[in-house]
């Protein structure tokens, strides 16, 4: 495995390496369990193959989808899957990440859904909506944080320049959610995700181990904003509720990890079955954050960040992730994460682990941008066009990074290159301004 490339022409030669990791995927040539419906209460997903929420930000500065927007979900719409994850949408102004990204207010709830409609209509199989509630927290315009971080202080804010929220904040903070939740559930959406991953605001606060108050330091305390806001969606409103959820955070000292980063789910275990009981119907995997180790929540052997790992092992964590968690469940259903750097195998993968049990929907992120009507391939074909598939260049996500619409610039040109191009002449001249000052 020293070639850290995918360079894999058959299953063959996968299953090869996977057993140099002694890893048993369970992979499978038949993709047809991809094709069977889900119910959950009285809805159902069409399909078992859902698109993880991926951020394009280009709304318009009122929060509102543009019509680069539209015509991502139109293609995801379009593409076949069960289930559309949207991207996410600040319940605040403050807790936007920057001012192209969505905002869902009662002054724009007819554009959201206008949105919804959209989709509906592209759709042969009418998909489940997920509607991504989210507080960008230390990521956001506004760098509020739940307490210092020695290990993402220097990646996410300046010395002088952040607020750290306080007890009385964020009790109106659920308040807050609670609005945004009833006027998803008012736009039509399905479900409301209350984002606690890739260490925004929530997910912060699941490691708040520092923090004073009633926020912070136990386990009831620091899991206290997530079940409260849960408890209040769920009182008053008929709208699912579902979480992607960081299983853990892969940082030192951090939620699920030990002093040296490694995993320790004990309190994680124990939070996914507080969720199922407190009646969350979906479980979205995920872990870490992409601000400091993009690796683990985002494998990809291309790029100008160099993985300390073989991408192959980034695959595994997030599979057996996936498979932890749906061990710890009896009633909420699985979306897995982890399926995109395995390319045209990653319909393989998906398929050999909902019929081994280790989840019930497959999640794609970046493959959607790249490739957003593969759920139909593998439908009619069996498979993936090897042809069409993410290349995971992270590409997409360097120009989210650098608050650029984001998209694929592989299989996107036309639109995207340019934005890509550009951003690389920026950096350019900022590296030549640096040397020459």
């Amino acid at each position: 495995m020293k070639d850290k490339k995918f360079n894999y022409s058959s299953l063959k030669e996968l299953r090869a390496d996977l057993s140099k990791l002694d890893f048993k995927l369970p992979l499978t040539e038949n993709t047809d369990i991809l094709k069977e419906e889900i119910k959950i209460n009285n809805l159902k997903i069409p399909n078992r193959i859902a698109i993880h929420p991926m951020e394009g930000a280009d709304a318009n500065n009122d929060g509102t989808p543009s019509e680069l927007t539209r015509r991502r979900y139109q293609r995801f719409a379009s593409g076949g899957a069960g289930l559309i994850w949207l991207e996410a949408i600040a319940v605040d102004a403050a807790g936007r990440a920057n001012k192209s990204q969505l905002f869902l207010k009662e002054e724009n709830l007819i554009e959201f859904e206008k949105l919804v409609n959209l989709i509906q209509s592209q759709s042969s199989v009418d998909p489940y909506l997920v509607a991504q509630l989210t507080h960008s927290g230390r990521f956001g315009v506004n760098n509020i944080i739940a307490f210092r971080d020695q290990e993402l202080d220097s990646v996410s804010i300046a010395e002088n320049d952040f607020h750290i929220i306080t007890d009385r904040e964020l009790d109106q903070l659920q308040l807050d959610y609670l609005n945004a939740a009833s006027l998803a559930e008012k736009a039509g959406f399905d479900a409301v995700d209350i984002k606690s991953c890739h260490r925004y605001l929530l997910s912060s606060l699941l490691a708040a181990y520092d923090r004073k108050g009633k926020y912070g330091g136990s386990y009831e305390n620091r899991t206290r904003f997530l079940k409260e806001t849960i408890k209040k969606v769920k009182a008053n409103l008929d709208i699912d509720i579902t979480v992607r959820l960081n299983i853990y955070d892969a940082i030192p000292g951090g939620w699920g990890s030990n002093e040296d980063g490694e995993a320790d789910l004990t309190e994680p275990a124990r939070l996914l079955k507080e969720l199922e009981e407190l009646g969350v119907k979906i479980i979205n995997v995920t872990a870490s954050t992409p601000y400091l180790k993009p690796h683990v929540n985002r494998p990809y052997d291309v790029g100008s960040y160099r993985p300390p790992e073989h991408p192959l092992k980034g695959v595994q964590r997030l599979l057996e992730l996936t498979k932890f968690t749906r061990n710890n469940l009896d009633q909420a259903l699985v979306i897995g994460t982890g399926f995109s750097w395995l390319r045209q195998f990653g319909a393989n993968a998906a398929a050999g682990m909902i019929e081994a049990g280790w989840t019930d929907l497959a999640g794609f992120g970046r493959q959607a941008f790249a490739y957003p009507d593969f759920a139909n391939d593998i439908f009619e074909n069996g498979e993936m066009d090897k042809t069409k598939v993410c290349i995971s260049c992270s590409k997409c996500a360097e120009l989210k990074a650098a608050k650029k619409k984001a998209g694929c610039v592989i299989r996107d040109q036309e639109i995207y290159l340019p934005i890509y191009q550009a951003l690389q002449q920026e950096k350019a001249a900022q590296e030549f301004s640096a040397v020459n000052d």
